[in-house]
């Protein structure tokens, strides 16, 4: 009796221990999900006090947005160039947009500074909002003190130092144009300077673009020491003679050939390496790599008129007595014939350089008798 006893007893007790556990497991957990909803509705009534104190609805944050992701509205970010090229590289195998797509042109200003032309491009640019896009590279520490109902505002993209007949140079031309791809509307990139203006109206110059098959970009083969004479046989076995060219640093061109350009590692290393003054990589980088591996997509010249029948290592510019009408309408129809999607057509030029300060008033009284804007 004694033993039956002490059995019913010491199984009391662990009964009692197991059922008191589990109490306080259920009651903790309890109170720890009581506490957690009390803190979340807390903080969720919180917001919405601040929201009604503001009297403005709460702002529902949505992280996958498209719209930011298509359209990147704020150009500054903390992207380093590698990160930044790596991001803009993306191109989508699936052809159709799931938003409706207007296809832009990118104007991409590389500068030194200050833009003396700005009245002449913001006439330009003037009710064609949607049909292009701002990007400027400037000295990083350079601010461009426009109104907010300037184009040019907010368009300065994070830039680094630029050096001409440097590498920096050609580091320039792909941050511009990787900066340009994040928006998924972009579809033609043009590269223009400081002293670069538009010889035709807005209209003429986007159908223009958007209507080509092929990108612009100047590649032809030198055989004088300006050209193959810049060749570093420390290229071979990747970059051979026959295949090195030659061309200006004006180009423009289609979204999957910019898609290319800023892609390229290999290439880009090599010329980065070997392709030093007297070789300037900005002349020689981009025609040659399109000239080896998408020639097909390039229509073998530029449409920026320069003159260079000055001779030396820069063209020749021109001041405000200069410019004439009959100048410009030497500029727009010269006499020559060019190819456009594969037909010879004679409007080979819609941009020109290199024009002076001095220039901007006689252009800016052109504009509408001459260039129509």
């Amino acid at each position: 009796q004694v033993l039956s006893f002490l059995v019913v007893f010491v199984a009391g007790i662990i009964i009692g221990l197991a059922t008191s556990g589990h109490i306080n497991t259920y009651f903790s957990s309890q109170a720890q999900l009581f506490s957690t909803s009390t803190v979340t509705s807390f903080q969720v009534s919180s917001n919405k006090a601040n929201c009604n104190q503001t009297q403005a609805p709460c702002p529902e944050i949505d992280y996958l947005s498209m719209d930011a992701f298509i359209h990147p509205m704020n150009l500054t970010h903390k992207l380093s160039d590698d990160e930044l090229f790596w991001r803009a590289s993306m191109m989508p195998y699936k052809k159709e947009y799931p938003f409706p797509r207007v296809p832009k042109v990118a104007f991409m200003f590389l500068t030194r500074g200050p833009l003396p032309f700005m009245p002449l491009w913001e006439r330009f640019f003037k009710d064609h909002e949607i049909f292009f896009s701002i990007y400027l590279h400037t000295p990083p520490d350079y601010y461009l003190n426009v109104s907010t109902s300037s184009p040019f505002y907010g368009r300065q993209i994070p830039s680094q130092r630029v050096e001409w007949g440097s590498f920096l140079l050609a580091d320039a031309e792909r941050r511009l144009l990787a900066n340009a791809l994040l928006d998924f509307s972009n579809e033609r990139f043009i590269l223009l300077s400081e002293s670069c203006i538009p010889v035709y109206n807005f209209p003429t110059v986007y159908k223009y673009l958007i209507g080509s098959t092929y990108s612009f970009v100047e590649s032809y083969d030198d055989p004088t020491r300006y050209g193959r004479g810049r060749y570093n046989r420390k290229m071979l076995p990747h970059i051979k003679l026959y295949q090195w060219r030659k061309g200006s640093q004006w180009f423009e061109m289609q979204r999957s050939v910019a898609t290319y350009i800023v892609s390229d590692t290999k290439y880009y290393n090599l010329f980065k390496k070997y392709c030093k003054p007297a070789c300037y990589p900005d002349e020689h980088y981009i025609p040659t790599y399109l000239n080896m591996f998408h020639g097909s997509l390039n229509a073998n010249r530029t449409i920026t008129w320069v003159d260079w029948s000055m001779g030396g290592p820069h063209p020749a510019k021109y001041e405000g007595v200069n410019v004439t009408e009959g100048f410009i309408q030497s500029i727009r129809n010269n006499g020559t014939l060019c190819s456009y999607n594969d037909e010879l057509t004679s409007v080979c030029y819609l941009f020109a350089r290199k024009f002076a300060p001095s220039a901007l008033e006689p252009l800016l009284n052109l504009s509408s008798t001459v260039m129509n804007f």
